[in-house]
Order: C-alpha cells, then sequence, then structure tokens
C-alpha cells in the first residue's frame, strides 16, 4: 500500500522549486463578470445581470503554468495569442504571477482564445466564447515547433495541454516527443479529441473519462486493470492516468501497477480548471521525484482544493499541506484489482 505522507509531500514541495516545467498548448483567457440578477428580461425570458465587477484569469495551457508556479516550481509557456487586447492582459498575467512567456508569440491573422462567463450570486449564467478552432498555419506551427524543441533543453518536464483550438498540430506534437525520446525528459499530455491518438511515446497520457470513451467509441472500465493495459497499448503511451471527475482517477503504469485514487473533493464548487491543476500538479510532483502513484495521489489531491473554488483557481503548497493532514489517503496497488 503506498502513501503519500506529509513528510514526504514536504520533500517533494520543497524539491519542487529547481523544476523547471515547458507547457506548450492552447493559451486562453477567462474573462468574468460577476453581479446579481434579481429580474427577468423583458424582451426574453432570460436573468438580467447587472454587472457589479469584472476579473480575469489564465485559461487552457496558461492556467496549467499559473498552477504550476503556483506550487513552487518554474514555468516557460509556449502557444499562440492574437493582436488584441486580450493578448496584452495574458502577457500582463503572465508577468504577474512569474511566469517566462519566451514561447508565446502573435499570430495576427488569429484572435486570442478568450471564454467569458457571467456569474450572478456565485452561479453561471451564460457563457460566450471568442475563439477559432482551425489548426495554426504551416509558417506559425513550424515557428511553435522549434520554440518547443529549443524550449525543452532546459526543462526537466514537458506538457502538452490540448484544447482543440489548434496549436498543439503534428509538427508542434513530433518536436514534443522526439526532445522527449532523445532527452528521456518526461512528457505529460493533456488529449483533446481532434488529435488523441497523435501521441504514442508519452510518458502520462492523462485523459479524461468522456474524452476516452469518445476517442474508443467505447465504455470505459477504468477499474479493471486487464482493459486498462489494452488501452495503455493502443495509445502507445507509457502510463496511462485516467481522470474520472468525481470518481477519482485511475493509473495503469507501464509495469503494470494499477493504482486506484479515490477522491479527496471537500466540497465541489467548480470544476473549470480543475483538470489544469491536475496536469500541472503530475508535472511538479515527477519532475520533483515522485513516483507515479505519489504523483497521482498529489494531483488528486490539488483537484480536490480546485473545485472547491469558484472559476478557474490555483493550488498552493500550503492548501495541499492542510488537506493532507484532514486527509490520509491510501492507494491501492496492483495487488487490489476491486472496485473501491
Amino acid at each position: 500500500m503506498h502513501r503519500l505522507t506529509n513528510e514526504r509531500l514536504d520533500e517533494l514541495l520543497a524539491s519542487a522549486a529547481a523544476v523547471r516545467v515547458l507547457v506548450a498548448g492552447d493559451v486562453m483567457l477567462d474573462r468574468y463578470l460577476g453581479g446579481a440578477a434579481t429580474r427577468i428580461s423583458p424582451e426574453a425570458p432570460v436573468p438580467v445581470v447587472r454587472v457589479t465587477e469584472e476579473w480575469v484569469a489564465l485559461g487552457g495551457a496558461a492556467n496549467v503554468a499559473s498552477n504550476v508556479v503556483s506550487l513552487g516550481a518554474r514555468c516557460t509557456l509556449a502557444g499562440i495569442v492574437g493582436n488584441d487586447r486580450d493578448a496584452a492582459e495574458i502577457r500582463e498575467s503572465l508577468r504577474a504571477s512569474g511566469i517566462d512567456d519566451a514561447g508565446l508569440f502573435t499570430v495576427p491573422s488569429r484572435p486570442t482564445t478568450v471564454k467569458t462567463r457571467i456569474v450572478a450570486r456565485h452561479h453561471q449564467v451564460a457563457r460566450f466564447d471568442r475563439e477559432v478552432e482551425y489548426d495554426l498555419d504551416a509558417e506559425s506551427a513550424s515557428r511553435l515547433a522549434v520554440l518547443v524543441r529549443e524550449l525543452a533543453r532546459d526543462a526537466d518536464v514537458i506538457v502538452l495541454e490540448d484544447y482543440n483550438k489548434g496549436a498543439l498540430t503534428r509538427p508542434v506534437v513530433a518536436a514534443a516527443l522526439q526532445v522527449s525520446a532523445e532527452s528521456g525528459k518526461p512528457l505529460i499530455v493533456d488529449p483533446k479529441s481532434r488529435g488523441f491518438f497523435d501521441y504514442p511515446g508519452a510518458t502520462v497520457f492523462k485523459p479524461n473519462l468522456l474524452e476516452l470513451e469518445s476517442a474508443l467509441r467505447e465504455s470505459a472500465r477504468p477499474d479493471d486493470p486487464v482493459w486498462m493495459e489494452r488501452t495503455r497499448r493502443t495509445l502507445g503511451c507509457a502510463h496511462l492516468l485516467v481522470t474520472l471527475g468525481e470518481g477519482g482517477m485511475s493509473l495503469l503504469t507501464q509495469t503494470g501497477e494499477f493504482v486506484r485514487v479515490p477522491t479527496v473533493a471537500r466540497a465541489v464548487y467548480d470544476v473549470s480548471g480543475a483538470g489544469d491543476t491536475v496536469t500541472a500538479a503530475l508535472a511538479v510532483a515527477i519532475g520533483a521525484g515522485a513516483t507515479l502513484a505519489e504523483a497521482a495521489v498529489l494531483a488528486n489531491h490539488a483537484a480536490g482544493i480546485e473545485v472547491g473554488k469558484p472559476g478557474v483557481a490555483t493550488v498552493t503548497p500550503d492548501e495541499l499541506r492542510e488537506l493532507l493532514r484532514e486527509r490520509t489517503t491510501p492507494v491501492a496497488g496492483a495487488w487490489a484489482n476491486d472496485k473501491p
């Protein structure tokens, strides 16, 4: 039985200060308009929200980067933005968070991806997105691939964060896979549907349950180690980590170790950005020397904290320490294949 003790958590968090993570993928800005809804519009059966506050947060790959630095590691972000006010806000937020934007460049023909949420009394009323989803043009894709290859030299861990917004084209993915294979640096992939099968050779492949079922066109059996192993081989990854929402996580390692991690969420307030938090925590933990089981448990704790916060949020080392003090989480190893 594996346990992530308070002492081991402190060791990993202390080591995180020396970890360098490269995050590449779809960069977004999350904008929030908050206020109160006290009446229904006479024009349509929709609430009228009187906006009293507005704030922004880093989203997508930028949110992964934000969580990496919040956990104490260093991070460089690679991706694209448009030539607009939203891009300037992203760059300003990156600087304020201490994230290196050396891999971020402007593609004038595309808008910066922005998700705007209208929130009334802590409940999301509506969301509207400004984005394009087609792949980067060949020149921009080549430029991003070169940046990923160059910036990965100084990284300990590489992360690819896909939101189907066109940044992770095959040349970019191939560059990351090649660097990982040649250097032995771990590559963590958070996939989306369009390029789901483009990552053979990834160190950790981390889909959620719905993504996995949609891609495989079959019902997933994440509690079955035999099914997990077959799926791992189909995807061509070293380790398969399936996130199950309120069901926790299932991990199948390259050596056949099956790890079932139950959820630790105290309360679910907002699931926005939870997957980004898991990806960031995995990267930091692996870079700090954690085993795959330890990294999964740490990431699960981080997600449990994030979903208890409104909107897209980050997690701090002190929050992890507090939650771990509250809960001792055993992790079932390969000897325990039953459902929790």
